[in-house]
């Protein structure tokens, strides 16, 4: 997925989930933040930010949206929209090898009282997937969640009725960067997430893991990544 247009700035502090101050051009702006995660170990002060320019949209109260953040050499896109955009191109585009030739992918399906990202038909299944977008790094392992997750943990859950039910369920992890070699859920921040993801699994729930190939105005699916559900 693409955005249409972006500027650079540096950031200054976060107030709170839904808006941060940045500097641009030497002034200070407030701008819109597309993730309520923490986000703490990359939103630090003095780090270089990409902005989404929204400034032709009249009902914003910011003309900008944070979107991603240099950690280092790394650049990690933040925007907690665009993984679910990612992956939909991503098997619309068959990069996903044991989701390629897809008659259908739907947005958005209802499954009992569950509602799913995506929903697919293939000639030989079909299936439900969950879409979490991964922004956490530490020594070159990604984690989830950066913050405790009580619907997280439910919607990993509802996905083992999904299976029991015939269907595929699948939980797509989109780690937002590339340069991690090993994704695990976060056992320290959210326990209980982290033992449902393991239940899931053992329940013939999928556990899919890609990294991306982020530039400053895109974000695309890359290659599928090791990950175990243990705890480390």
């Amino acid at each position: 997925m693409k955005y249409d247009k972006i500027i650079e700035a540096k950031f200054v502090k976060r107030p709170n989930r839904f808006i941060a101050h940045v500097e641009i051009d030497g002034r200070e702006k407030t701008v819109h933040v597309k993730n309520t995660g923490r986000c703490k170990e990359l939103l630090v002060p003095g780090a270089k930010v990409i902005l989404e320019d929204c400034s032709h949209v009249p009902t914003r109260k910011t003309k900008y949206s944070l979107i991603a953040v240099w950690k280092g050499n790394m650049l990690v896109n933040m925007d907690s929209q665009a993984p679910n955009m990612a992956v939909f191109s991503g098997l619309k585009n068959n990069l996903v090898p044991s989701l390629t030739n897809l008659k259908k992918i739907q947005r958005e399906v209802k499954f009992g009282n569950s509602r799913f990202d995506l929903y697919f038909e293939s000639e030989r299944d079909k299936g439900f997937i969950e879409v979490k977008g991964v922004t956490l790094e530490k020594d070159s392992v990604a984690m989830f969640p950066d913050a405790p997750t009580d619907r997280g943990a439910k919607h990993v859950l509802e996905m083992i009725d999904v299976v029991n039910a015939g269907y595929r369920g699948i939980i797509f992890f989109l780690v937002q960067m590339q340069g991690p070699k090993l994704f695990h859920p976060n056992f320290t921040m959210d326990e209980k997430f982290s033992k449902a993801l393991m239940q899931a699994e053992q329940q013939g729930v999928e556990i899919m893991v890609y990294d991306s190939l982020v530039t400053p105005n895109s974000l695309t699916l890359n290659k599928a990544m090791n990950y175990t559900t243990n705890s480390p």
